[in-house]
Formats: C-alpha cells, structure tokens, sequence
C-alpha cells in the first residue's frame, strides 16, 4: 500500500522541503542530510518498507527544485534516486534515515578503473559507479584513492576516484541503472531550475529596493528588460522539466534530455545575468551566486558538456 492519494499534493511537499532546507542552512553536510531525513525529503520515492513514502518522481521534483533554491550542499538528487533504486536493501533505509550518505560518479566506470563527477564525493559514504556493461555497483568511498580536480570550483573541486580495490556494497541491474538515470536527469533539470529561481528573485528584490539617482533600479527600462527575459528562460525550463512528467501523445515516457539540456542552458543565463545585474555584490559570500553557477557549470561537466545536445539529436533521428 502506497501513501500516495488525492488528499497530498506535490506542492505540500514543497512548503515542508523549503522548511527543512532553510533549517539544514549553515550545518555540515552530514549534519545537513540528517535534517532533510528527518523530514522525510530523502525517502520521499522510496519503499515504506525501507521508511519511504513510496510516492511518485512529481513528488520528488519539488524537493529537488527546493534544493536548488535553497544551494543545498547535500547531494540532494543522487539521494533520492539511490534511495528508490536500491528499494528492499539494508543501504536503502541507511539512505533513509540519513545514516548514511551517497553519491553518483557521473563519467567513467570499473572496467575504466576511474570514475567522476561525483558531488561532494569526499563527505559520502558510497559511491555509484557504472560497471562498464549497463548496470551499476554502489562501492565504499573509505579507502579508495581520491584525485582532486579544482578546475571548475577551486573552493569545492571535482574529484575522481581510483577504483582499483574497490569493495561493492550493494549493485542495479541495467533495467535498475536506466531507471535511476532517467529519474536523476528529471530531478537534476528541477534542481537547476530551482537554482535559476532562487537567483531571479534574488535580483528582482535587489534591482526594487536598490536606488540610483532618486529612482529603483527596476524603474529602468534597460532592468526590465533583462529581467523579463531572465523570468521568460526559467519559466520554459520549468515547463520542460513539468512536460516530462506526462506521457507523449502516444503514451509513452518522454526522454528527460531535453528538460535537462534546456535547464542547464537556462540556469547559466539567469546566473550570469543576476551576477551582472548585482554587480560586486553578486560575487560576495553573502550572496553566493558564483557557487550556484560553479554548480551548474559542474552538472554540465558531469552530463558531458554538450553531449546532450547530441544525444537529442540521436534520439530525434532514431523516432524518425
């Protein structure tokens, strides 16, 4: 029996996430996931026999996109899926109660003996990796050898790890690992949204209470405009991200390429912009969109930088 009924909506959950979030501000990330476990935010996709709530991914994406907002410093996307793909596992219910913390190396796999791309690798307990013939294995992150990769966030680098020696806790089938990437790329496309949210009304609060010359910045026709194009990215990749959800025309699941391509897309643009329109501001530690866009820059990393593009494009030519 699920939990799942009329009388719960997506959007309670997200009033309760942005609660949890708020209160996880400030904390380590250890400290951060428990408070979000502790609300129910981790477990929201998986079995209630592991201590989920057994509801659908429109139930997720609220979180993942308050997680955004809020720049959560918890591998906020990679718990919920794992959370769900590894249902019926002791790890399972680890991830549940945040006992335990995990994360998904994006590039690379066991037979390459190096993988990456894995957020805030170092503070987790688990690691995803693919293993080279569809499936995944979740491997222990203590012990094996970590490669810093400061290129893109010199404050909080990439990482790779060296998998040689590499104990497996637990491991997904392909049909597992294909669900569980179809369900991150949904989550990750409404984290980068909610990421590009949290940035426009960051600076449409500024740019209305910051004055020039006896005038707010937003009286200013120049503001307005960029404003009113920053609003108009966001609210098509939210769309895109909510579109997904549904089934096509005939029926079948929509690819989740496209919500993520254009979400990552968008996401840049609204963060460039508001650190343009902030000015010095947008680069202080009291308002930290340079880290948000340090993220986003690395999810684009993670998913191949521009090889989505490509796959979109793959995937188009193959339905024809």
């Amino acid at each position: 029996m699920t939990m799942q009924d009329d009388s719960l909506r997506p959007e309670e959950l997200a009033e309760a996430a942005a609660a949890a979030i708020e209160d996880a501000q400030g904390r380590s990330v250890r400290e951060a996931a428990k408070v979000l476990a502790e609300a129910g935010l981790i477990g929201v996709g998986a079995a209630e026999d592991d201590g989920g709530l057994g509801l659908g991914l429109n139930f997720a994406v609220p979180i993942a996109q308050a997680g955004g907002m809020g720049q959560v410093g918890v591998p906020l996307v990679e718990s919920l899926v794992l959370a769900k793909a590894l249902a019926g596992s002791p790890e399972a219910a680890a991830l549940v109660a945040g006992e335990k913390l995990a994360t998904i190396a994006w590039q690379g796999d066991l037979t390459q003996g190096m993988a990456g791309h894995a957020r805030q690798l170092a503070e987790c307990d688990w690691v995803l990796v693919a293993d080279g013939q569809g499936g995944a294995a979740l491997i222990e992150v203590h012990g094996l050898e970590i490669e810093s990769d400061p290129a893109l966030d010199p404050e909080r680098p990439q990482a790779w790890i060296h998998l040689k020696g590499a104990r497996t806790v637990a491991t997904l089938d392909a049909e597992a690992y294909a669900a569980l990437i179809h369900d991150a790329q949904v989550l990750t496309a409404a984290w980068l949204n909610g990421a590009a949210q949290g940035a426009l009304e960051r600076t449409a609060s500024y740019m209305a209470t910051r004055v020039q010359f006896g005038r707010p910045l937003s009286a200013k026709q120049a503001v307005r405009h960029w404003l009113s194009r920053m609003r108009l990215q966001w609210e098509a990749a939210s769309a895109s991200v909510h579109r997904v959800l549904s089934p096509d025309e005939f029926g079948a699941a929509r690819s989740p390429l496209t919500a993520l391509a254009v979400s990552i897309d968008s996401a840049a643009f609204v963060l460039e912009k508001s650190i343009h329109l902030h000015g010095g501001m947008g680069f202080t530690w009291e308002l930290p969109l340079h880290v948000a866009l340090r993220d986003v820059r690395k999810i684009d990393a993670a998913f191949g930088s521009g090889k989505l593009t490509q796959d979109i494009g793959r995937q188009f030519i193959q339905a024809a």
